[in-house]
């Protein structure tokens, strides 16, 4: 699901709760050593999000923050700010020339800039809350 997050909208932070869960605290913050990612050049996206690009040809960025059940990217256009709701069950990543985000039949591709290599430890980051999200629903050995 994506949101147009420009203006602040209480029913946005509930709709955002219920998806990916609450803001981690402060100390948890602390404690996980951030959770949001330094903002990232978007290479591509997939045609259902074009809308969201800018149309000129100006860089367009996004980031990424960790929630406990999921993913928001903040991606900015222009003057505007958009928010993908991505909970963990449904987000997929590939590393091929950067990285690139799949769920919900979109996708949105990071090039493999200085930028993107600062947040190498925050992708680390990311796939290891996904591996102990999935292990909550793992089937057991038989």
């Amino acid at each position: 699901m994506i949101i147009n997050t420009t203006h602040h909208n209480p029913k946005h932070k509930q709709i955002i709760a219920d998806i990916v869960g609450d803001q981690y605290s402060l100390v948890q913050k602390l404690k996980m050593n951030g959770v949001g990612s330094k903002r990232m050049i978007v290479g591509d996206v997939s045609p259902n999000m074009k809308n969201l690009m800018n149309r000129v040809s100006d860089i367009n960025y996004a980031s990424i923050e960790l929630r406990p059940k999921g993913i928001l990217v903040r991606i900015t256009q222009g003057l505007k700010n958009f928010t993908w709701i991505i909970p963990f069950y449904q987000l997929v990543i590939y590393k091929t020339n950067g990285s690139s985000i799949h769920a919900q039949g979109k996708f949105i591709h990071f090039i493999d800039s200085k930028s993107f290599k600062e947040n190498k430890g925050f992708f680390q980051k990311l796939m290891n809350e996904k591996i102990k999200y999935d292990q909550q629903y793992a089937m057991p050995n038989s």
